[in-house]
Parts: C-alpha cells; sequence; structure tokens
C-alpha cells in the first residue's frame, strides 16, 4: 500500500513539473473573427471578492488557446488566470509553431528565430494576454482545465476594477496596444470550450465575432 501511493504521489509530480505542449492541429486558420467589442455607458456590476467592478464594454470573442498562466500571488484572489489567446493568422498551426510564447509577471511574451512567420503587427492585432475575472464557478472550473490548443468561445464584459488603498486596475479597450496596460481584464458570464475548430453551438456566444 505505501509503495502504491509512493508511485501515485511521485506520478503526480511528474505530471505536474512536465510541460504540457498543449492540443495540435493541421495548418490553417482555426478562429476567424476578431472578438466583438461595443462601448456601453459605465455600468456597475458590483462588489466581487473585496473589488468593485465597472463595465466599460460588451465583449465576446472565439480564439485559440495559446498559453495560459496561473498566478498564486499578485490579485490571485481577483484574477487567478491569464489566457494568451489568438484568432486569424494566431490560430494556426503552420505560423505558432514558429513562435515561442511563454506568460509572466501578467504579460504575454513571443519570439521567434529568422524571419518573423507573419508581420509582427499582425501578431500584436491577432493575439491578447487576456485577464480572466470568472463571473461564476462554473466559469472558473472552466478556466482553469483549459489547455493551449483548444478553441474557447467566451462573452461578458471588458472592465476596470477598484479596490482598498486606491487599488485599480483599468482594461484595454484596444487589440492594437503593446506593453503595460495592453491586457484586456474581462468579466466572463459564459464560455464553451472545444478540441475542434468550431464547437457545435458556438454560435450561441460568438455570433456577433463572426
Amino acid at each position: 500500500m505505501l509503495r502504491t501511493t509512493g508511485i501515485l504521489f511521485l506520478a503526480t509530480i511528474i505530471w505536474w513539473l512536465w510541460p504540457d505542449d498543449g492540443l495540435r492541429h493541421p495548418p490553417g486558420i482555426l478562429a476567424p473573427a476578431i472578438p466583438a467589442q461595443e462601448m456601453i455607458p459605465p455600468k456597475s456590476l458590483g462588489d466581487f471578492k473585496g473589488y468593485h467592478i465597472e463595465a466599460v464594454a460588451t465583449y465576446a470573442m472565439h480564439a485559440r488557446v495559446l498559453h495560459t498562466k496561473h498566478y498564486c500571488a499578485d490579485g490571485n484572489d481577483l484574477v487567478p488566470y491569464d489566457l494568451a489567446l489568438g484568432w486569424g493568422r494566431m490560430s494556426d498551426q503552420a505560423v505558432l509553431d514558429r513562435l515561442d510564447i511563454s506568460q509572466a509577471n501578467r504579460f504575454f511574451f513571443y519570439q521567434w528565430s529568422g524571419e518573423a512567420p507573419i508581420p509582427p503587427g499582425e501578431i500584436v492585432r491577432s493575439a491578447a494576454n487576456t485577464h480572466v475575472i470568472s463571473a461564476n464557478s462554473a466559469v472558473a472550473s472552466a478556466v482553469s482545465k483549459l489547455r493551449a490548443g483548444q478553441l474557447v468561445a467566451m462573452k461578458g464584459y471588458l472592465v476596470n476594477v477598484t479596490g482598498p488603498n486606491g487599488f485599480h486596475w483599468n482594461t484595454s479597450l484596444t487589440r492594437n496596444d503593446t506593453g503595460n496596460g495592453a491586457c484586456e481584464l474581462f468579466y466572463v458570464e459564459e464560455i464553451l470550450i472545444s478540441n475542434d475548430p468550431l464547437p457545435a453551438d458556438y454560435g450561441k456566444l460568438a455570433a456577433a465575432a463572426k
């Protein structure tokens, strides 16, 4: 019994430490539409885990998961997961195979060797580091299980957040920016995940992004 427990424990540690390269797909664009954003008058979504959330735009998207990052500190109670997401040619396996993608310190990084697989400006416009605020436990559970290579459709709001001691965290409102402040702060109310290019009920959440 002790030996079996030890083997299971070792297997768990190996699984946790072993890098997950995610799902692979044949070459081709899997998420063709850009995210759909519509500005709205600022709307309070109430208090959430000690923070006040104000919606500033509706947001719906269908994208390929490029990378995920779980944060154990630095606002983890509000945003435990960041998602690096890609659409257009940044959802194409042939392009992604030539990019090294990572996340750290609430940023999304990519690099390549030799010539860029697509113009750098297109990479900026077709991918984003997204700070996810889960509106409910079902969304939180789904986000925690996402893997690189999966396709995800999400719907909710881009938000600004304030908190104690002058805390504030504002969303980006454009897909063209880079650097500090360029990430979307996405309050997700609905989510669908698929290993296939288009979920059967994709239209339910992301028809506006087509």
